[in-house]
Formats: structure tokens, sequence, C-alpha cells
């Protein structure tokens, strides 16, 4: 669960300090004539002896013996309050309200880069909890570069059909994105496009016409349309760690990340709220998660939302438990653009 950069930086530290302690002893003690002497008179070797590129060079090897990517199984739950719109009789507006989502997700990534996660969605709507949608997402992640990692993914989602709140008639979405991870703070750039049939559209007319009311007051039906939307997601994130807080193999890790997203919003794409384990791929949640969504009934790339991450995550052996607070600014809103959620993420990694 260590990152690798932070890995090499603790493990190369503790590596001179190790070399040098000796050294560093032996000057502190020896009188002031005498501290030009070799590094170590009774061990025969002298400093002008020692090839310190061969040296560091193999320390770097072990590192990169490693640190390389390795498989692992995640099993977990994710819970989060998220915005509901459902259709309200006595009004031409849809009902928004807030309610409590639970995310379980399973994933397996390997070695390779290879990797599939599968997680559903469930909510309580009124009467039970309701598993409203599944959606499988396999993908591929190239981190053997040390500067810059990359990766693609697809997700198919499967919606249950007369759901009394508005889902997505988008059921498809390749992302793709990219991070440089050499500098302190890691800028990603991210792509996402969706897409939907008829049918599904459809199916959500109703929902779809309501949702544009909200922006112009007038709702356009284009029967030809194309059902699709694509997202421009940018991002700068850090890491700060604290290792063996409460016991040996534990340790604290807490992420501030900023995301501007722009792209279409025909249609909007699912919310959902992942794990933040298993977003490997993303570093970025695509979250339209705002009290007032609007959508268009032109294909337009605009500015959508300004949100600000603040993720922790505290492990112990196999155990993680992640508490994360989203602060979002939503642009196409009139009216009550702000809004903030807290969700909670535990599970075990294999």
């Amino acid at each position: 669960m260590i990152p690798l950069p932070a890995l090499k930086k603790v493990i190369f530290i503790l590596f001179i300090f190790v070399c040098l302690e000796e050294k560093i002893f032996s000057q502190s003690q020896a009188p002031v004539e005498d501290t030009i002497k070799p590094v170590s008179e009774s061990s025969g070797v002298d400093s002008e002896d020692i090839d310190f590129d061969i040296l560091f060079d193999e320390f770097a090897s072990f590192l990169d013996s490693i640190s390389k990517p390795h498989s692992y199984f995640l099993a977990g739950v994710s819970l989060s309050r998220s915005y509901y719109n459902s259709i309200n009789k006595s009004s031409v507006f849809l009902e928004t309200s807030q309610k409590i989502t639970y995310s379980p997700a399973a994933a397996y990534f390997h070695k390779s880069g290879l990797g599939i996660t599968a997680t559903a969605n469930l909510v309580n709507d009124g009467q039970n909890l309701n598993a409203y949608q599944l959606f499988l997402s396999p993908g591929f992640d190239y981190l053997k570069n040390k500067d810059l990692a990359t990766g693609i993914s697809y997700t198919k989602y499967f919606t249950k059909d007369s759901l009394p709140f508005y889902t997505t008639p988008l059921q498809n979405e390749l992302y793709t994105y990219f991070t440089y991870r050499k500098w302190w703070i890691r800028p990603t750039v991210a792509l996402s496009y969706g897409w939907g049939s008829r049918s599904d559209y459809m199916e959500r007319e109703e929902y779809i016409a309501d949702l544009r009311l909200r922006r112009t007051g007038i709702a356009r039906i284009n029967t030809t349309e194309s059902v699709r939307d694509f997202s421009l997601i940018t991002s700068v994130r850090h890491d700060f760690y604290w290792l063996d807080v409460l016991a040996d193999d534990d340790y604290i890790r807490l992420t501030p990340q900023i995301n501007f997203t722009s792209g279409t919003q025909k249609f909007g794409f699912n919310q959902s709220s992942n794990t933040y384990v298993t977003v490997l791929r993303t570093g970025a949640n695509i979250l339209y998660n705002s009290e007032n969504t609007y959508l268009d009934d032109e294909l337009r790339f605009q500015p959508l939302s300004l949100t600000f991450f603040l993720r922790s995550e505290y492990s112990i052996g196999k155990f993680y438990f992640q508490p994360q607070l989203v602060m979002d600014y939503y642009f196409p809103a009139t009216e009550k653009n702000f809004s903030a959620l807290i969700s909670f993420n535990a599970g075990f990694i294999f």
C-alpha cells in the first residue's frame, strides 16, 4: 500500500544513514588532524577504493526489484450521500433529494497492468434497498515508466428499468488518463466518452425533458439526436504519508486534490463514488453530483465543475478505511451551485 516513490525515498534515506553513521561518529570523536583519514582504517577500506557510482546503481536496481507492480485482489464497500432526481407529479420540475448510496465492489489487478472491477450501487427507494445498477470495468494501466503513468478502461453499466429517479441513458464509457509522477504535485489529464442506445433514451425521456426545463424553461426533444457525452478532466494532487502511527504495519495517507471538469452535458455520466483504492487509473472521480443538475439539449463543450477532494486513508495490514470529503462547484446551475458530500470506503486487499 506504500506508494513506490515514497517507498524508495524511505529506503534510500535509511541506506545513506547507515552508510554514513560510522563515519560521522568517528569524525565527532577524533582529533581535528585525523578527520581526513580513510573512512575505516580497521576495515582496511579506503574511501578512494569505493566506487559510489556502482554502489548506487546496484542499490537502485535493488529498489526497482522490490517495487515492481504486483498482483492483488480487493473487496470493499463505500457509503456516500448522493443526490437523486425523482419525478414529482405536482410540479413540472424533478424533485431532488439526498440519499445514502451503498457501493460494494470487488476488483482484481494483475502485475502486468490488466485489471477488472465489479461494483454495484444500492439505494433505499422508500420501500426497500434497491440494487439499481451494476457495472463492470476491465482496463489496463501502464505503470513501468517512473515518470508517466497511463491507462485505459471500458465500463459497461447495467441499470434497472422503471426506476423512480433519473439515471443517465449512457450505458457505455471509455476512459483514458495520463499522470506525470515525477513532480511533487502530480498533474493528471483524463478523457471520458460515454454512449447509449435509443431504447434507454426513450425510457428516460420524461426525466431528460424535466432536467432540461431547469436550465432554460423550454424543453426540446430531438428525436434524431445521438445518445453520447464526453468530458475532459484535469487535476492536481499530492499524497502525504505518516508511517507506523499506531502499529508497525500501518500508515495514514492524506491526499488533497483539485479537479476541473469540462465537457458536454446532454445526459450526464453515471454518478458513482468508487472506492479510492480501485480507482488507480483515475485518481479523480467524475462527479456531477449537484443539488441542481442541468442537462443541455445541444452537444456543446462547457465548464461543468470545479471540485476539491480531501481524501484520507488509514491502513493496517490488509485492512483499509478511507473517509473522503468532496466540495463541488457546479457551473451550469443558476443557484445552489455549491455542494459538499462525504463518503466512507472500507475493505481488504489480498
